[in-house]
């Protein structure tokens, strides 16, 4: 067999040819390039090291994956950035939109793109189609338009995050169907309308934060039946309703947050025998008693009921549980001694009631 001879410039051809085979193909490349000319940085920073032929290498914020080399993750943050001892600040400010050129970014896993608060525009209907997708964070920004539709196609998705934007419009019915969702933030937009009612589908979510919105209607019982469910967040919304009583059975439920709607009835005497250990329920229109059925089992790092219409007394059984940090009974109409075990609470905690007596208040 005759040997080979490698001149120096076969060397430099096998190595450009190497070169061409690890780097992002052209149409990735391309549509990079179309993303980030319509987004503007106000002291230059993130794409100043977009540079070169090769979007795998070197290109802040982009990775690629291994085997296909196609863009695999788009990862811009603006920070906070926290210490332990120094405010948080932010390092820069960007402007402009997501241009659905991205969505040529077929093979497209993660999209962050959070706290710039100058990026508006519209969501591309067309994100939809990136079926690779397992999660998009937008949040802090001021991202307009409603949710995508058929938002339910992208069933690999486990975090949806668009929190801090201006999103209208209701909850896509289809986003139910997104049943491997883990993380859902919507909250602080303006969305509308009601919860979906399937919403309990979503087995596989552990937090869902939908405050600060327009929502209207009742709290779906469906929302009961999501076994990993540890933080519910629906507060600052228009509910209206009852609170169902099945979300004091839930197993690992945590945070209850429901303050700030129109939810009516009485408060359901399960949610004082549950996991739940931070739960507000404050300015609403609840009515009836205080649930008699602390215990030993019961532990509120915070217990909000203030701003309803609650009668009768504070419960004794109250004194008996494990522990309750801060309690909030203000503004409703109970009457009775205050438990002895709370003299030494901040007297606005019971304040603006009918007639509760007892130390932290003016003696019985």
């Amino acid at each position: 067999m005759p040997e080979i001879w490698f001149t120096p410039l076969m060397a430099l051809l096998l190595l450009a040819f190497s070169s061409a085979v690890r780097s992002c193909p052209p149409s990735d490349l391309v549509a990079l390039l179309a993303f980030k000319s319509v987004l503007r940085e106000s002291h230059g920073g993130i794409f100043n090291s977009w540079t070169g032929t090769d979007c795998c290498r070197n290109w802040r914020g982009v990775s690629c994956d291994r085997n296909s080399r196609r863009v695999a993750e788009i990862s811009l943050r603006a920070g906070p950035v926290y210490t332990t001892f120094e405010k948080p600040y932010r390092p820069d400010y960007m402007s402009g939109y997501i241009s659905p050129e991205i969505c040529k970014l077929t093979h497209l896993s993660s999209l962050i793109i959070t706290d710039w608060h100058g990026i508006s525009g519209e969501l591309p209907r067309c994100i939809s189609s990136l079926s690779y997708l397992r999660i998009i964070d937008l949040s802090g920004n001021r991202i307009s338009g409603t949710l995508p539709a058929d938002i339910g196609k992208l069933r690999q998705l486990n975090l949806l995050s668009a929190a801090d934007n201006l999103i209208a419009g209701e909850i896509p019915a289809t986003l139910t169907s997104l049943t491997g969702l883990t993380h859902l933030d919507l909250r602080n937009n303006k969305i509308s309308g009601p919860i979906p009612q399937k919403l309990g589908q979503l087995q596989m979510l552990s937090r869902a934060l939908l405050s600060g919105n327009q929502i209207s209607g009742p709290i779906p019982v469906s929302i009961c039946h999501i076994y990993r469910l540890v933080d519910l967040d629906l507060s600052n919304n228009h509910l209206s309703g009852p609170i169902p009583e099945a979300l004091g059975r839930m197993a690992v439920l945590s945070t209850l947050k429901l303050d700030t709607n129109r939810l009516s009835g009485s408060i359901p005497a399960s949610l004082f025998g549950s996991s739940i250990s931070e739960l507000n329920l404050s300015h609403n229109m609840l009515e009836g008693s205080i649930p008699d059925t602390f215990g030993g089992s019961c532990y509120f790092t915070l217990l909000d009921l203030s701003y309803n219409n609650l009668k009768g007394p504070i419960p004794k059984s109250m004194s008996s549980a494990s522990y309750i940090g801060y309690v909030e009974f203000s503004h409703n109409h109970l009457c009775g001694p205050i438990p002895s075990a709370y003299s030494n609470t901040d007297a606005s905690s019971f304040a603006y009631n009918d007639c509760l007596c007892g130390k932290p208040l003016k003696a019985c």
